[in-house]
């Protein structure tokens, strides 16, 4: 290199003085401030995860979303502190051969979380190489929350779910309704008929009018929840108690109860917070859920119910030791006509869940096979819903 390049990188240097890089210097920290102040304003999380997997940088959108302070891990490995997530796909991909769409689908994933608060998540990496780029590159993970994108298609779906049930209800309602009824009639008057004849073959007789009409009253109760279904009221909300409600419909259950040889333990909270709740819809969805439950235990079991409240939401489990639901089936358990009953209508979970949404709550299932089932309900609490309206004025 000659001496001439030299010169004029020296004849440079001389020529910066000691004011002039405290401007330059200053520039520069007001450039690093104005930066700052933009990751920290944006709504999606931003974080800078090293090479070797620890955690550089993170704004406080990611701060909130994943729910961690910063300068408590900042220097330590992501995967201690987040173990649901999978960041080796961010941290291991080798930058070199992937490029274009091959790149983006990579390094874009997605994950629901439940603590502190159910969340989806999509996360978005791409890399950071050095000056040099002499080194394995950092990663820039943009993290995005698009719960509410995926709640609005996964009700899209129901709703073209529940449209196509409202179809086949009114058909079924008027296809079977008026023969169904008709059929009941007439072997009401052929019973009657029965208890007058002199007949040997008058008690198998009497057991096929019996099987005859178990079977109509089936079919009338699969009409019934047809028609549960297409009519989607609106619920009458008004302040309720939870724990009365449950009562109540164990009351009216506990004959079922006691010959199916199931022990049922109520517990939590003794003051139990007022939710608004419309009486008669609420009552269907425990019946349904303590319904499902002995189902699931037909040599016994024991059901618990346990009620927990919340700053936001009253919480109220039903746990069950029956079969358990096969884990292939767990993620359409609340879809219309799925079911794991050999004579289900796969419509009674479509109901309640649709019930606990029109009340502003969500339910909840996790179940291992042989162990048993929990079907858990957040309710909101009426003090909550109270605060946000004055909170709105």
């Amino acid at each position: 290199m000659s001496s001439e390049f030299f010169d004029k990188v020296f004849d440079r240097i001389n020529k910066i003085d000691a004011s002039s890089l405290k401007n330059q210097l200053k520039r520069l920290s007001g450039e690093l401030a104005m930066m700052e102040t933009v990751f920290r304003s944006i709504q999606e999380g931003v974080m800078v995860i090293g090479a070797n997997g620890c955690l550089i940088y993170a704004n406080g959108a990611a701060e909130h979303l994943l729910s961690f302070s910063a300068d408590k891990i900042k220097g330590k490995p992501v995967s201690t502190y987040f173990g649901d997530i999978d960041w080796n796909p961010m941290t291991d991909v080798d930058w070199e051969k992937t490029d274009g769409e091959d790149w983006s689908h990579l390094l874009t994933r997605e994950l629901e979380l439940t603590y502190p608060e159910r969340r989806i998540l999509s996360f978005y990496a791409v890399p950071m190489p050095d000056a040099d780029n002499t080194s394995k590159p950092n990663a820039l993970v943009i993290l995005r929350d698009v719960t509410h994108e995926r709640d609005q298609e996964a009700s899209a779906l129901e709703d073209e779910r529940l449209n196509a049930v409202k179809t086949l209800a009114a058909s079924v309602a008027h296809e079977i309704g008026n023969p169904l009824n008709a059929l009941n009639i007439h072997l009401q008057l052929l019973a009657r008929e029965l208890r007058n004849l002199e007949d040997e073959n008058k008690e198998n007789l009497q057991e096929l009018v019996n099987v005859s009409k178990n079977e109509v009253k089936r079919l009338d109760s699969i009409i019934t929840q047809f028609l549960q279904a297409l009519r989607n009221s609106k619920p009458n909300l008004e302040p309720g108690n939870v724990v009365k409600l449950i009562m109540e419909t164990l009351d009216i259950m506990r004959v079922d109860v006691e010959n199916r040889r199931i022990e049922i333990k109520v517990t939590g909270i003794s003051r139990v917070p007022v939710v608004m709740l419309d009486e008669g819809q609420i009552k269907q969805v425990f019946f349904n859920l303590i319904k499902n439950a002995m189902e699931a235990m037909p040599d016994g079991g024991t059901l618990g119910i346990d009620i927990s409240a919340g700053d936001a939401f009253l919480k109220i489990d039903f746990t069950d030791n029956g079969m358990g639901i096969p884990e292939e089936s767990l993620g359409r358990i609340f879809e219309a006509y799925h079911t794991t009953k050999t004579k289900g209508t796969g419509l009674g979970l479509m109901i309640v869940k649709r019930i606990i949404q029109e009340h502003g709550g969500r339910i909840e299932v996790s179940s291992k096979e042989g162990e048993g089932t929990r079907f858990r309900i957040l309710l909101p609490l009426a003090e909550r819903r109270i605060r946000k309206l004055t909170s709105a004025k």
